[in-house]
């Protein structure tokens, strides 16, 4: 799955983006809540991820995905198993664990 982006009311973004997991060889979501789409991915790059890019807007986060990452203190968050809806989403510090 790809990324994309939803600008906020109050002129903040919501940009989500697949990339794969660090194991496990599948995909995982990340959503981050920044000011900008570059503020954003300079957010993910700070943690590491340094091949992050978003190419398009085909796939935005969907209004609860939206709420997920707003409600976070951090404003970070990803979930693993995208065909679950029963899977919470986690903050970023259990994917940075795993990678370790």
């Amino acid at each position: 799955m790809g990324g994309g982006f939803t600008r906020l009311p109050d002129g903040s973004m919501v940009v989500a983006v697949g990339l794969p997991a660090p194991v496990g060889g599948r995909r995982i979501r990340v959503l981050v809540h920044a000011g900008n789409r570059a503020r954003a991915l300079t957010r993910l790059r700070n943690l590491g991820l340094r091949s992050v890019y978003l190419r398009g807007n085909a796939h935005p986060p969907t209004p609860d995905e939206v709420t997920a990452v707003l409600c976070h203190p951090d404003g970070l968050v990803w979930r693993g198993s995208l065909d679950d809806e029963t899977e919470s989403w986690h903050p970023i510090g259990a994917l940075l664990r795993l990678a370790t």
